[in-house]
């Protein structure tokens, strides 16, 4: 049941065509229950490269037991960050772009929103790829003379890659058409979809080991004191690894009915699920240790191994359903919205999405994911601008304006306006930001600092909540009393 007293149910009025078309607008229906929350966080989870992260933390020297504490360590905190920007979507019903307006302004939250925008991308051109491969194998399997066409590439993809990927981006982009409650169910679907497979092979991989699965384990020995700081680093990592949809998860919880049951779902999709997901994985992968001798991370490489013609098809196509939920919830939904919020008037929810699938074909992602020197130090060095972006919403939100916030002021102009700032941009938040990049790009992307880089993120966070807390000391919430469009902290 909705609170009118914690929901925004308003309308907008004197608005901005810069600044406002229907779908940045505060979300009216609200249909997005526990379970969709749930099924979006299962569509963002179960995919194989969280599959591949998961069990890749084995690699830090960390024993099955190890790995699995960080990794519900890590939910947890994931799941209280998520908490603090989705209950923020939930209570005004904006999406990322939108909120990060109250902290840069009106125009100036492009920024922020565009750099998260670029990132998700190339994340959706490289998940369409990978995606795809399991496409080809699949087409290999079924027409073996196409074999002799993997040779020939045009710009760095075979015309079998070529028939893969662009199935996906097609596929992708149909269902996206359909809009954000196609979506949910959609997702409802992917995650059971996934743990059905991955109980499958969970029972192969015990049967073939004898039931000799032992998570106490790790391929890779280092000292004592080396694998507390590495256990650290895994949580750290797990967190990381989310940064990206921590930012944009009112893109979904505006959605939601109300901040209790965004909280709910994000308690089940988080500590609940990944918790879950991360199990299986470990145990999956510590099973690949008895029965191949060696730890073996990737899902489609391990349904490869039980040389099964059936299993194989049906196993590449969950995953591919899988990859293709994660993709659309964390790389086509914020960019939809990102690019929307440019320019409003022009580009609408489904023109994001597509301007997102071109620019996603147009950076040729099968190049990028190929060069590690372009995935590390571009996407990681986009990557480490998130967490000053994080820190300074948050701080601003809950510690600033006490979560007080004129609704329709965010899309309005002018100085009598709250989030004009100067000309709509605020310089004291753009101040912290750059301060805050300027810590933590030479830590995620400089060799001297790779003992830290892990912790990127989190010191970014802090650094820039720190300068921007005493920059706004003097500053009051920009809401009055008496404006009927405020939304307040409750």
């Amino acid at each position: 049941m909705i609170n009118n007293q914690d929901i925004f149910t308003g309308n907008i009025k004197e608005k901005s065509h810069r600044l406002f078309n229907e779908d940045l607008a505060p979300a009216k229906e609200r249909h997005w229950n526990t379970y969709s929350l749930l099924s979006m966080w299962m569509s963002d989870v179960h995919s194989i490269g969280t599959y591949t992260f998961a069990a890749g933390l084995f690699f830090l020297g960390l024993t099955g037991w190890e790995v699995l504490i960080a990794e519900i360590i890590g939910a947890c905190v994931v799941m209280y960050l998520a908490n603090l920007t989705g209950t923020a979507g939930t209570r005004l019903g904006v999406p990322y772009p939108v909120l990060s307006r109250i902290s840069f302004g009106v125009f100036g939250g492009n920024i922020p929103a565009l750099i998260r925008g670029i990132i998700a991308v190339f994340w959706y051109g490289i998940q369409t790829y990978l995606s795809s491969v399991a496409v080809v194998a699949i087409m290999l399997l079924i027409f073996p003379g196409m074999k002799g066409l993997m040779g020939d590439t045009f710009l760095g993809l075979s015309l079998p890659g070529w028939i893969g990927f662009l199935f996906l981006w097609l596929l992708q982009f149909i269902i996206f058409r359909y809009g954000m409650e196609f979506i949910r169910k959609f997702d409802n679907f992917c995650g059971p979809a996934v743990y059905l497979m991955m109980l499958i092979l969970i029972v192969w991989i015990a049967v073939k080991a004898g039931g000799k699965i032992n998570i106490a384990v790790s391929p890779v020995s280092v000292p004592s004191g080396q694998a507390i700081i590495q256990f650290f680093s895994a949580i750290s990592l797990v967190i990381a690894y989310f940064s990206t949809i921590i930012l944009n998860v009112s893109d979904f919880t505006r959605f939601s009915p109300s901040s209790k049951t965004t909280r709910w779902g994000n308690f089940w999709g988080l500590p609940i699920n990944f918790t879950a997901f991360s199990l299986a994985s470990v145990v999956i992968t510590a099973g690949t240790i008895t029965v191949f001798g060696k730890a073996i991370t990737d899902p489609v490489l391990l349904i490869q191994k039980v040389n099964n013609p059936f299993f194989l098809v049906i196993g590449a196509i969950v995953f591919m359903i899988a990859t293709m939920g994660v993709n659309i919830v964390a790389n086509l939904v914020s960019p939809a919205y990102d690019f929307a919020n440019v320019a409003p008037r022009h580009i609408d929810f489904r023109r994001g999405a597509m301007l997102t699938s071109i620019l996603a074909v147009l950076v040729m992602p099968w190049k990028v994911y190929g060069n590690p020197i372009a995935v590390n130090y571009f996407l990681g060095g986009l990557g480490a601008f998130l967490g000053p972006i994080f820190a300074i919403i948050v701080v601003d939100y809950y510690l600033i304006k006490h979560g007080r916030i004129n609704v329709e002021a965010l899309y309005q102009e002018g100085e009598s306006h709250a989030y004009w700032y100067q000309k709509g941009y605020h310089l004291k938040a753009f101040i912290a930001f750059i301060i805050g990049i300027i810590v933590t790009v030479p830590l995620a992307l400089v060799p001297a600092f790779s003992a830290v880089s892990a912790f990127s993120w989190p010191i970014g966070v802090v650094v820039t909540g720190l300068v921007y807390g005493v920059i706004m000391r003097t500053e009051k919430a920009a809401v009055l009393e008496s404006d009927p469009g405020a939304s307040p902290l409750q």
